[in-house]
């Protein structure tokens, strides 16, 4: 896994075209089609995307959002967290650990981690070190948020409203 890179993603017509791929798959929920789209200015626009390349082709992908501590409905006291969003490997590189990488590179920001296990990966996001949000307050847009914590940053943080 050591040769695996992650590399931010332009949000240019190149990337739609490499996430097309990715719709072939079936995985509705995790199209990222709508969202680049909405984001193509140019090459150089602040882009949420990172993939992981094997050769010339995208075969891992994730956006990953910053949530200023101002809109934290997590953490007392309220913490800058990511969102990671939207994690996918495809089927034919999945078993290469593309997944991990994605995740250790949200990780090194060292900030507290939001996300939404989506199609059967509640047990990849808990070998991740991932754990169910504590807290009382409407469901997160009828999800079920996951939460990883930063050395630092204690469990007992976590909102219980």
């Amino acid at each position: 896994m050591n040769d695996v890179k992650v590399e931010k993603l332009l949000i240019n017509y190149k990337t739609l075209e490499k996430f097309k791929r990715f719709k072939e798959y079936g995985n509705q929920e995790l199209s990222m089609l709508e969202d680049l789209q909405s984001n193509i200015v140019e090459n150089d626009s602040e882009s949420p995307f990172y993939g992981i390349y094997f050769g010339n082709a995208l075969v891992a992908r994730m956006s990953l959002y910053k949530v200023d501590k101002k809109y934290d409905l997590y953490f007392e006291p309220a913490h800058d967290y990511l969102v990671l969003w939207k994690l996918e490997v495809l089927p034919d590189y999945r078993g290469n650990n593309y997944g991990k990488a994605l995740v250790e590179f949200a990780k090194s920001y060292n900030l507290p981690i939001k996300t939404n296990p989506r199609i059967n990966s509640q047990g990849f996001w808990e070998k991740m070190g991932f754990q169910k949000a504590k807290y009382e307050m409407e469901r997160d847009f009828g999800e079920n948020p996951l939460i990883w914590m930063p050395d630092g940053v204690n469990e007992k943080d976590l909102k219980s409203n």
